[in-house]
């Protein structure tokens, strides 16, 4: 596979570049013999058949540990290192009380590493697509300022948080999701079946029907020759939009778009502005650099566009200035309010305060704005489900309605 990734040599310098590999532990390892440190990896240029990449992913969503598991998994070695127990007991314990294959074949892999020599923050980094940057540069850090079960609570409840944000933001979509396929599904059965046979009779009467009745029985013919057309280029679309999602360019032009949608472009710009606060705390609280810190941030962040405003605060700081100035610059992605409380923080030397002050804030944020959408979607949904069942009505019972009288 081919691999876009961003990287930190043994000089602090971050850099980023592209490299052919078997997969990304082994490309991990190969990095961190270099004395290197790997910080995103992403693949590119998949020029594989779309049944074989389709199949690959597949492969992969089955291989994949749940969010929840691993939130247990680093709260639970959290909770026996604060009790006193040794790295390799407790993997050993936990290994044992795991029931998720999957799982174990990872603790089992980083205990061995551990009794191999290895650092916990070493064997957890070969083990790249379960334990993301974040995890690894706090347990690092925890080793370092001898508070490894502190940095693993700590850890663990910023992913806690991560990922009830993102059971929220998913939660509040799939109801309209259902509601709106079931729409599409009984309309298409409906244009398909019910309709050509009320289209029968209309003909053979020769009854003057209403216009939209002709719309109706226009589209209810459209679909009849041309369903397979329809479900084709429909295929395509997604196709083509999941292939766009794959390149810079396109996801870059999507991530716009998704800014622009009322509502929709808020939440997004309030849910990055809550991790940002959320992580960059966490990491400096537990003693990571600042380059790095925001490097990782980065990483966690869902639009690219947010993304960029991370890696130019990173480059302010490497030359000494404040990042808040770079906040200041992009307040039409990020709020005022964040980037006023990063400045408080510089100034009174707070900052990890500060920013979690903010995650907080603007969680609450989205989390209110989320139950408001919840409460408007539901009524929005039956007017609009009415309407469409009056305009069907209208313009198809009517009419028959008056052939029966005429009779």
């Amino acid at each position: 596979m081919r691999l876009k990734y961003k990287a930190q040599k043994t000089s602090g310098e971050f850099y980023e570049g592209e490299r052919d590999a078997t997969d990304k532990f082994t490309f991990a390892r190969d990095l961190r013999k270099e004395g290197e440190t790997l910080i995103s990896a992403s693949l590119i240029n998949d020029s594989r058949p779309l049944y074989a990449f389709a199949t690959g992913r597949l492969f992969l969503f089955f291989r994949r540990i749940s969010a929840h598991d691993k939130i247990a998994f680093v709260r639970n070695l959290a909770s026996m290192l604060g009790a006193g127990l040794t790295v390799s007991r407790s993997l050993a314990m936990l290994e044992r009380q795991t029931r998720s294959k999957k799982l174990k074949s990872v603790i089992t892999g980083v205990s061995g590493r551990i009794s191999g020599g290895e650092s916990l923050s070493q064997a957890l980094a070969e083990y790249a697509d379960v334990f993301q940057p974040l995890v690894v540069s706090m347990v690092k850090a925890g080793e370092e300022g001898g508070n490894l079960s502190a940095s693993l609570f700590a850890v663990s409840d910023q992913l806690l948080r991560s990922y009830a944000l993102q059971k929220k933001l998913k939660g509040a979509l799939i109801y309209p999701v259902i509601v709106v396929s079931v729409m599409i599904l009984v309309g298409v059965l409906l244009f398909v079946y019910v309709v050509p046979q009320l289209t029968s009779a209309f003909k053979e009467f020769n009854a003057t029907l209403p216009i939209s009745t002709k719309i109706v029985i226009g589209a209810s013919e459209f679909l009849q020759h041309n369903l397979m057309l329809g479900v084709i280029v429909l295929a395509a679309a997604l196709g083509g939009l999941l292939f766009a999602a794959k390149s810079q360019s396109g996801k870059r032009l999507i991530h716009f778009a998704v800014l622009r949608i009322p509502f929709a472009g808020q939440i997004v710009r309030e849910a990055n502005a809550a991790r940002v606060g959320q992580t960059l705390s966490s990491l400096l609280s537990s003693g990571v650099e600042v380059t790095k810190a925001l490097a990782i941030t980065a990483d966690v962040l869902s639009n690219t566009y947010h993304k960029d405003v991370l890696a130019a605060a990173s480059k302010t700081v490497e030359r000494g200035d404040t990042m808040s100035g770079v906040f200041r610059e992009h307040e039409h992605l990020f709020s005022p309010f964040l980037s006023e409380m990063i400045a408080v923080g510089e100034e009174t030397g707070k900052l990890s305060g500060m920013l979690k002050e903010a995650g907080a804030f603007f969680e609450a944020e989205v989390d209110q704005k989320i139950k408001n959408i919840s409460t408007i979607i539901e009524p929005a949904l039956m007017v609009a489900v009415g309407i469409a069942v009056g305009f069907f009505a209208v313009a198809m019972i009517s009419p028959a309605y008056s052939l029966m009288n005429s009779i």
